[in-house]
């Protein structure tokens, strides 16, 4: 009886199980997003403005990290718009395309300041669409804010999970 209480105890001993939710690597509680960098082409001024203000805003509303500048962060997400890409997805009869796609490519390097290490570098991509009919670069403004939208949320993700 007791040979099987020791077994017992030592299989619940070996069981390393956690049950943590999201988070980010030990030592880092604030973080630092610099103005994004374009090397897309894309040819939309605003771009890197854009990206770097949804993306920040993505991290104040999560809470998980607290937002700081560099002096007082602990990382800092760095990121490079790389590619975007504008292509036909619906095409009518009269091949008037009436929806189309644009897919953003971003490389992310997310640094420990402290040891001035990178804990990774990936390259994230998404889309939206939008409707090509009419309305000019309005419509295509929508079909950038979601692919946007969409890649500083699964930076966001990256950062703050599995872990």
């Amino acid at each position: 009886m007791r040979l099987l209480f020791i077994v017992i105890l030592l299989f619940f001993y070996g069981c390393n199980y956690s049950f943590r939710g999201a988070s980010p690597p030990e030592g880092i509680k604030t973080i630092y997003i610099p103005l994004v960098k374009d090397e897309s082409n894309f040819g939309e001024p605003t771009l890197p403005e854009y990206v770097t203000v949804t993306l920040k805003n993505k991290f104040i509303n999560d809470n998980t990290l607290e937002y700081a500048e560099k002096t007082r962060a602990d990382g800092m997400i760095e990121c490079t718009v790389k590619n975007i890409r504008d292509e036909a997805q619906v095409v009518q009869g009269n091949e008037q395309v009436s929806r189309r796609k644009i897919t953003i490519n971003v490389t992310v390097n997310f640094i420990n300041l402290k040891t001035e290490k990178v804990i990774w570098n990936k390259e994230f991509s998404n889309w939206g669409e939008y409707d090509s009919s009419g309305g000019g670069f309005s419509k295509r403004d929508e079909g950038l804010q979601t692919a946007v939208d969409k890649i500083c949320e699964d930076i966001l993700i990256e950062t703050i999970s599995n872990w």
